[in-house]
């Protein structure tokens, strides 16, 4: 396997009415924290913890929701909170 970033429940769910700015930097973000998920966990597939909580990070003024999962390899964005409209 190798490490990657997803939408949950699917991206067309989660990035909805988000303006393309945006989820540009959230793709951005999104890539770099699969390269910090790869660094920590070196062989995500072996991993025997319970798993990370729920995190939550500032992007361009926004927010995005998301979680590791070691298992798969996997950095799952769950929901995203652009910044307010003037």
């Amino acid at each position: 396997m190798s490490w990657g970033w997803d939408y949950l429940p699917s991206e067309q769910h989660v990035t909805a009415g988000v303006p393309a700015g945006f989820l540009a930097a959230v793709e951005q973000r999104a890539a770099e924290l699969v390269r910090a998920a790869e660094a920590l966990y070196l062989d995500g597939t072996s991993y025997q913890g319970s798993g990370e909580p729920m995190r939550y990070l500032d992007v361009a003024s926004g927010l995005i929701a998301y979680y590791v999962v070691p298992r798969l390899e996997l950095v799952v964005v769950c929901q995203l909170t652009p910044p307010p409209t003037p």
